[in-house]
């Protein structure tokens, strides 16, 4: 009996057209990737909305990558389906095709041990007190939710329940779901102009650090704060003073004293290195606009290189 099972899929499975198979495929991989994207940008909301104690970072979480997936994969997915259910209704017996079942199959699988890999490390973060309590429930919720639909509708397809209404019903929930994923997300963490925003803040203090690091070598190798950023140039190692990329200006600089100095910098948004509210190791929150980092080198800790400079030879 099973000798004649085998012959009977394998059978099916020879059937299986070059156009039926890769649209399967085609499929299923649009699905995968839907889903992953789907849950990365709800994660990263409820990060945002709900950080981690020991979430530290510059600025804000960006979503672009997430939505311009699921912009491209979901459109392309709900046509795939259309197509390949229309070939259902032509040729019902492509349901019985053993590269339908796998697929299928594998699906339920992987979707039941996505759930419970998740849940385990969610279970992990709120056990070990990495995760606010509101966000491991909505995480939870959101993976039960998204999960939960791939698990439901994949059955539904397996035991032939996926009449046109009821396939219909899928796509309205499918595409709530991607939409006012997206629309929460741009509300939570901001519209593209207001991630470009950040963009330029967080480059603004990452050129500002790397000011900062030539300042405290060049007050090591000669013993002096310099009088201006020019005094930084140096065509040997390379470095040339960054401008405000936003701006195309320099940034603003002061020598405040002996050992003491000022960087300044036009910021479009308030941010703080620690979500938290915690201290920080680097003392770079700022408001928004014109604001200046106070510096005071600490001699013990940056002490001047003192004969350094081999003699040059006669």
């Amino acid at each position: 009996m099973k000798v004649l099972i085998f012959l009977y899929e394998s059978n099916n499975l020879m059937k299986t057209s070059a156009k039926d198979f890769f649209l399967h495929i085609a499929t299923i991989i649009l699905l995968y990737t839907g889903v992953i994207a789907l849950l990365n940008l709800i994660f990263q909301v409820i990060n945002v909305a709900f950080p981690q104690i020991d979430q530290y970072y510059y600025g804000q979480s960006s979503i672009s990558f997430e939505v311009a997936t699921l912009i491209v994969v979901f459109p392309l997915f709900l046509i795939l389906s259309q197509i390949i259910n229309k070939s259902y209704v032509i040729t019902p017996e492509k349901r019985e095709y053993a590269l339908h079942k796998w697929l299928v199959y594998i699906t339920l699988f992987l979707a039941g041990a996505v759930l419970a890999g998740d849940l385990v490390t969610l279970i992990y973060y709120f056990l070990d007190g990495q995760e606010l309590t509101a966000g491991f429930l909505l995480k939870t919720l959101s993976l039960f939710v998204v999960v939960g639909c791939v698990f439901c509708y994949e059955l539904d397809d397996l035991k032939n329940k996926l009449t046109s209404n009821r396939r219909n019903i899928w796509r309205i929930v499918a595409v709530i779901l991607v939409l006012g994923s997206i629309i929460l997300g741009f509300s939570v963490v901001g519209s593209p102009a207001s991630q470009r925003e950040v963009r330029y803040d967080s480059q603004k203090i990452t050129d500002l650090q790397n000011i900062q690091w030539q300042i405290i070598n060049h007050w090591q190798q000669k013993g002096v704060v310099p009088q201006t950023l020019t005094d930084l140039q140096d065509p040997i190692s390379g470095f040339s003073v960054p401008l405000d990329a936003q701006t195309n200006k320099p940034y603003g600089y002061e020598k405040s004293g002996a050992q003491s100095f000022k960087l300044c910098a036009e910021f479009n948004s308030s941010a703080t290195t620690n979500l938290t509210g915690k201290p920080a190791s680097d003392a770079w929150d700022h408001d928004s606009g014109y604001q200046c980092f106070e510096r005071n080198i600490d001699s013990d800790l940056y002490p001047v290189f003192r004969n350094t400079v081999p003699a040059v030879p006669r």
